[in-house]
């Protein structure tokens, strides 16, 4: 649901240019042939990683820890839930050493799988389940998202925010409703519109969706629908005085024009972690909490809006981040985001 003084810009045409595994749609695992390391390493992704969000962060972490570690790699694109199994147990019966399932919706699966192959680390991001090889990676959206709201609040010209998510998962409600909280800091009588579009792929749903809110009103909508969230920005553009806030990776450069920022997780980062870790030896199974103090996930504004931004909030936004940062501020959701 941005960081970045920190981060690793990434653009997404790295991904294709630079990517040597092969990416397939169901079916058999893609391998990296070319790669002869021991050191085996997986992603399923719930989506396509041409979404420059969720699944595209994670593609380029896959691709990180190839390039960094010299390890031999392989992505798979699941369909449906029973692939989530299929494939783990594929992996792992092929000598994976780390598997990641990438999305809170992996994690049935992986602890179903798990004990069937104790040699391959299961990974599962915005997960919190934990066994003798099973680990969450969960990521400290909350606060980044809180300071998205405080960046809208200050953008409004008519007191109505959007927010729009695939689906219902925990951590996109989640972030929903840190979202919320940041805006009502900075003023009380702001209303938040909720939809949900039902799937992460469906551009068109996207833009419905996103054409829907402005019409009730709101001008600024953050954003977290991965692939379906590209015609959020299309709705913006479509529409005078309406801006969007990215998610997931950096979208600043998506549509520069009506972006204010993204809500970045640094999952390149984030994945090269823990994938040093498993190599060594040293990893420890648990839950794998990760935020703005390690750098990982933050709130990134977009360079040519950032003029228009009130300098009183920048200030505020630049304040509560550094404090973020060093871990002496941190947001707990105590309220849940509008309905629509």
């Amino acid at each position: 649901m941005t960081f970045y003084r920190h981060l690793r810009h990434l653009s997404a045409g790295w991904l294709f240019v630079t990517a040597v595994a092969c990416s397939k749609t169901g079916g058999k695992p893609a391998t990296d042939t070319a790669a002869k390391s021991t050191f085996k390493v997986a992603l399923l992704t719930p989506g396509p990683i041409s979404d420059q969000s969720w699944n595209g962060g994670a593609y380029q972490g896959l691709m990180a820890i190839r390039d960094s570690l010299g390890a031999q790699v392989s992505h798979i694109q699941t369909k449906t839930p029973a692939e989530f199994d299929e494939n783990f147990r594929q992996y792992g019966a092929q000598g994976y050493t780390l598997v990641f399932g990438h999305g809170f919706e992996f994690q049935d699966a992986a602890k179903r799988v798990a004990p069937e192959f104790p040699r391959t680390i299961y990974v599962t991001t915005s997960g919190s389940t934990a066994g003798p090889n099973l680990a969450g990676m969960t990521f400290a959206f909350s606060d980044a998202s809180y300071l998205a709201g405080i960046l809208a609040a200050s953008m409004t010209k008519t007191n109505k925010l959007g927010v729009i998510g695939g689906t219902q998962l925990p951590p996109v409600v989640e972030s929903f409703g840190a979202f919320e909280m940041g805006a009502h800091s900075v003023n009380p009588a702001i209303k938040v519109i909720a939809s949900y579009v039902g799937n992460w792929d469906d551009v068109s749903a996207g833009k419905e969706a996103a054409l829907a809110q402005l019409s009730q009103g709101a001008d600024v909508i953050f954003q977290n629908a991965d692939a379906a969230g590209l015609g959020v920005f299309q709705a913006a553009r479509d529409k005078k005085n309406a801006f969007v806030i990215g998610s997931n990776s950096n979208q600043n450069a998506v549509a520069p024009d009506v972006t204010l920022g993204s809500v970045v997780i640094d999952l390149p980062l984030a994945f090269l972690t823990i994938a040093k870790q498993v190599k060594a030896g040293t990893f420890k199974p648990g839950v794998v909490q990760l935020g703005e103090r390690s750098h990982v996930v933050t709130l990134v504004l977009n360079p040519a809006l950032q003029a228009s931004i009130p300098p009183a909030m920048r200030t505020r936004i630049d304040s509560l981040q550094t404090k973020m940062l060093a871990g002496e501020y941190t947001v707990n959701v105590d309220s849940t985001p509008a309905k629509r």
